[in-house]
């Protein structure tokens, strides 16, 4: 079963995402996404950001697009295999960026944001998965379909 961007987080200081488990009295109790899962406590100290609440800054109206729309849009481009060589320099981030949103913030998004942006998006990819595009069309139709039923009654 896929887990959605709202369970997953990054915590500074530690490499990798976490699954969040559940809250306790002293913080969170979180595990690791990797292949072998370890659990542990995510304290106060600890600063932890929900990969939901993430957002990557943009030259638009808007000035911001969600990780998660970043994702699909890796997703939807490349599957499951970035245009990454095995030692990128920062150009190959940045043209990658470009490529995946064109309209991103060259002044405030790093290198180092694009480099964590790839390895999370590996981690997603193995870990939590990315919906189907069937899947969405198809709950699409159910619901214009319920919503039908419900203006005729």
């Amino acid at each position: 079963m896929p887990i959605d961007l709202r369970q997953v987080a990054a915590i500074s200081g530690m490499s990798g995402l976490y699954r969040v488990v559940k809250p306790t009295r002293t913080g969170v109790i979180v595990e690791s996404l990797e292949e072998n899962p370890k659990n542990l406590v995510a304290q106060a100290r600890h600063r932890m950001s929900l990969l939901d609440e993430i957002s990557i800054y943009t030259t638009d109206e808007e000035g911001t697009v969600p990780l998660s729309e970043v994702f699909d849009l890796m997703h939807q481009k490349y599957g499951d295999k970035l245009p990454i060589s095995d030692k990128p320099d920062n150009e190959d981030y940045k043209n990658l960026m470009a490529d995946v949103l064109p309209e991103f913030d060259e002044e405030r998004v790093y290198v180092s944001d694009m480099k964590k942006l790839v390895n999370w998006y590996y981690i997603v990819k193995d870990y939590v998965g990315f919906k189907e595009e069937e899947e969405t069309a198809t709950t699409e139709s159910e619901t214009e379909t319920e919503e039908g039923k419900e203006d005729k009654a």
